[in-house]
């Protein structure tokens, strides 16, 4: 299966991966609201990859056979001081 990937450009980092290029049929619209015009980055041969960059290649396959798209978002953002607080357990209560 070969697979179409657009990025959003509303939604930085967020790729919404689909069965057929231009085929956004099976998409809900309130998701393609929010995701703004699709732009073509690539055509992916999903079957011949054992991974991707940064989602499950075992998700996105299933998400396309069961859905027929597949939605990757960025990873949330951490804020490194407290994740430091929290890691030398500071409490300044």
């Amino acid at each position: 299966m070969i697979c179409a990937v657009y990025k959003s450009l509303r939604k930085a980092e967020s790729y919404l991966f689909v069965e057929k290029r231009n085929d956004f049929e099976r998409v809900p619209e309130a998701l393609m609201a929010m995701f703004g015009e699709p732009q073509l980055v690539m055509m992916l041969p999903i079957e011949k990859r054992d991974h991707l960059g940064f989602a499950d290649i075992h998700k996105v396959r299933s998400e396309l056979k069961e859905k027929g798209f597949y939605l990757q978002l960025p990873p949330p953002v951490v804020n490194l001081l407290e994740q430091h607080k929290k890691d030398i357990g500071f409490n300044p209560d």
